[in-house]
C-alpha cells in the first residue's frame, strides 16, 4: 500500500514524528510492504510508545490524504534492533537501497533469517500476516 506516490510522504511524516519526540533521524526507506527507520534516542525513550505513535499519527495521516474506500493501518508489532557504531554505515546504505535489495530477496525471508542467526525465538504464525509481495 505504500506506492511511490505516498511513500516519500510518509517518510518525511516519520521523520517529523521523530524529531518531535527529541530522537535523531539518520535514514528512513522501505517499499511498498515495510519501513525501516535508523534511529538516535535518548534513555527516556519507550520504543513501544514511540512505535505505536509512529504507526497511529502515519495512519492517520494516509487515511486523510488517500480517500480510498480501503483503509490503510499498520501490521501489529514491529522489530526494534539495536546498532553499534561500526555497522551504523553499512546499515544507513541498507535502509537507504531498500528497492534494489529487496529485488534479489523478499523482506520477511530476509527478516525470519536475521532471527535465526540471533537465536531469536519466535512463533512463525506471529511473526507477518499474510500479503502479497509481488
Amino acid at each position: 500500500m505504500l506506492t511511490d506516490s505516498i511513500r516519500e510522504r510518509v517518510h518525511k511524516y516519520i521523520y517529523g514524528i521523530l524529531n518531535e519526540k527529541n530522537c535523531f533521524p539518520v535514514a528512513i526507506n522501505g517499499t511498498k510492504d515495510h519501513v525501516h527507520i535508523l534511529f538516535g534516542f535518548g534513555p527516556t525513550i519507550c520504543i513501544a510508545d514511540l512505535m505505536r505513535d509512529i504507526k497511529r499519527s502515519s495512519a492517520l495521516i494516509l487515511n486523510n490524504e488517500i480517500h480510498s474506500y480501503l483503509k490503510f493501518s499498520w501490521q501489529e508489532g514491529y522489530g526494534a534492533f539495536t546498532v553499534g557504531y561500526r555497522e551504523l554505515n553499512n546499515v544507513y546504505h541498507y535502509i537507504l537501497n531498500q528497492e534494489d535489495h529487496h529485488k534479489t530477496k523478499k523482506f520477511r525471508d530476509e527478516y525470519l533469517e536475521i532471527l535465526n542467526e540471533n537465536g531469536v525465538e519466535y512463533k512463525n504464525e506471529y511473526v507477518f500476516e499474510f500479503y502479497d509481495e509481488d
